[in-house]
C-alpha cells in the first residue's frame, strides 16, 4: 500500500514507532496590540498549543514585545515566532533577547526563523536584499548560533555573515528552546533538519509586487520530493523532528470540491491539488480533519498552524478525540 508514492508505514512516527501527536498554533493577524493579547487569550481558552505572532517592519507592533505582552496575559499556551525575519537581527542580541522572553513567558517560548522575502520592507529601511541563496546561508549561521547560545553557550564562531569570540547570553528558562526554521530550497533545508527542532517548508514561489504575498508551488508531487529530500538528510533525527504547515485558509463548507475549484481558479492549480495540499482546509470539520489526517500520514506533516480560532477549534477538538489526546 501506498499514499502518493510514499510508504505510509514509515510516515509520521516519532522515536519509538507510535504516530506523531498532532499540535496546533494561532497565527495573529491584527496590527493592534490589544487584539494581539486577546487572540493570545482566546487561543489558550480554545486549546490551541501555542500562539504565534509574524515579523514585519512597518505600522504593527514588535513581535517580541507582542509575545512579552501575550505571555503577560497568559498562562498556560506556549509563544512562538513564525516567523522572525533573521536579515533584522544579529543572532547574539536576538538569543539574550530569546531567553529574557523565555524567562517572562515562565518557560513557554518557541523560535521561528526564516530568511526574509519582503523586498520592499528593506527597501524602505534602504537595506540591501540579497539574493535568495545569500539569505539562506545567513540564515544557517544565525540558526547555528542561537541554537547553541539558547542551549548555555559560549559560542566561538567563524563564518561568512557572522564571527564571534566566546559570545555568550543569558540561558534561558526551559532546558531546551524549540527552533522552527521556515524555508524554502534544497540546501536550505537539508540545514534544516540537521539543527532545527521543527521544520516549515513553505512552498512558495516568487514573491509578489506587494512584497508579502507569493505565488503558490503547493503540488503535491512537488512535496512528495520535498518532504522525502527532507527525510534523507535528515537521517536518524527524523524521527524526532516535528513538519509544520502554515494554512493559508480555513474555508467550512459542504462543497469542498467547489471550494477547491474556485481556489484553483485563483492561484493556476488544478484542483486536485488544492483539495490535497496541507496549506488549505476546506469542507466540513470532519474533511478538514479527515484531510489533517491524511497528510500527516503522507508528509509526516503534525503540526498546524491557523489564523481562524472560530472555524478551526472544532477541527481540532475532532483530531484530538481520535488521537485521544
Amino acid at each position: 500500500m501506498s499514499v502518493g508514492g510514499r510508504s505510509p508505514w514509515t510516515c509520521a512516527l516519532d522515536s519509538v514507532g507510535r504516530v506523531k501527536p498532532f499540535r496546533f498554533g494561532l497565527q495573529a493577524t491584527s496590527t493592534d496590540l490589544r487584539e494581539v493579547v486577546r487572540s493570545a487569550r482566546l487561543a489558550e481558552g480554545a486549546g490551541f498549543d501555542i500562539f504565534q505572532v509574524g515579523d514585519h517592519v512597518g505600522a504593527e507592533p514588535s513581535a517580541l514585545l507582542s509575545l512579552a505582552a501575550a505571555a503577560a496575559a497568559t498562562d498556560r499556551i506556549r509563544l512562538g515566532t513564525l516567523v522572525l525575519n533573521n536579515d533584522l537581527y544579529h543572532p547574539v542580541t536576538l538569543a539574550q533577547q530569546l531567553a529574557t522572553l523565555d524567562h517572562l513567558s515562565g518557560g513557554r517560548l518557541e523560535v521561528g526563523m526564516g530568511a526574509g522575502h519582503s523586498f520592499t520592507e528593506y527597501a524602505t529601511m534602504g537595506t540591501t536584499f540579497d539574493p535568495p541563496a545569500v539569505r539562506k546561508e545567513r540564515l544557517a549561521e544565525a540558526v547555528e548560533i542561537v541554537r547553541v547560545l539558547l542551549d548555555g553557550g559560549p559560542v566561538t564562531f567563524a563564518g561568512r555573515h557572522y564571527q564571534l569570540d566566546a559570545a555568550v547570553t543569558l540561558a534561558p528558562l526551559q532546558d531546551h528552546v524549540p527552533v522552527l526554521v521556515g524555508v524554502n530550497g534544497r540546501a536550505a533545508l537539508a540545514h534544516a533538519v540537521q539543527h532545527a527542532d521543527i521544520v516549515a517548508p513553505t512552498m512558495l514561489g516568487r514573491t509578489l509586487e506587494d512584497g508579502h504575498r507569493h505565488d503558490v508551488r503547493w503540488e503535491a508531487a512537488r512535496l512528495d520530493d520535498t518532504i522525502d529530500w527532507m527525510q534523507g538528510c535528515a537521517g536518524n533525527r527524523w524521527t524526532s523532528l516535528e513538519v509544520h504547515a502554515l494554512v493559508q485558509a480555513v474555508v467550512v463548507t459542504g462543497d469542498r470540491r467547489q471550494a477547491g475549484v474556485a481556489i484553483a481558479s485563483r492561484t493556476g492549480m488544478g484542483p486536485s491539488d488544492i483539495l490535497s495540499t496541507p496549506f488549505l482546509c476546506l469542507g466540513s470539520y470532519e474533511e478538514i480533519a479527515q484531510h489533517l489526517r491524511e497528510c500527516r500520514l503522507r508528509w509526516d506533516i503534525n503540526y498546524y498552524s491557523v489564523r481562524d480560532v472560530e472555524a478551526f477549534a472544532p477541527v481540532m477538538g475532532l483530531l484530538r478525540d481520535a488521537d485521544g489526546a
